[in-house]
């Protein structure tokens, strides 16, 4: 009797565990991303590899929206299906939470971007700031 009084509450533990374990990992697709939207051939987007691309990863504007890359010429991640008006590359978008907060359409230089980038990642909800400065 205590045998099986003890194996249901372990039964149900772990079940409490993974259903808890799921919705953390179900969490993560809803934190903050950097998307690219990016086409093949596209130099400003080689160009962004080499400048930003390389380190970005590494700063805190890479910690608080994490980069996701995005092929202009494919079908949209059905997750992202609320992005309008992609046509050019590369275009990023800073999204939460399933809805856009802003966006900087083409590179024009490293300074303009993370300045632009800064002020997009100001308006994020608090608690994915992690610091002040972006880069």
């Amino acid at each position: 009797m205590i045998k099986r009084l003890y194996l249901k509450n372990l039964v149900l533990l772990l079940s409490m565990i993974v259903m808890l374990y799921g919705s953390l990992g179900s969490a993560k697709t809803f934190a903050a991303e950097l998307i690219m939207v990016e086409a093949g051939g596209c130099h400003w987007c080689e160009v962004w590899d080499e400048e930003i691309g390389v380190v970005y990863h590494k700063t805190s504007a890479g910690k608080i929206a994490p980069l996701r890359r995005v092929d202009l010429h494919e079908k949209l991640p059905e997750d992202l299906s609320f992005l309008k008006q992609l046509a050019f590359s590369p275009t990023f978008i800073v999204v939460n939470k399933g809805v856009e907060v802003g966006r900087i359409t083409g590179y024009p230089g490293e300074s303009f971007f993370w300045a632009q980038l800064e002020i997009i990642l100001k308006k994020l909800p608090k608690e994915n700031i992690v610091q002040t400065k972006v880069h």
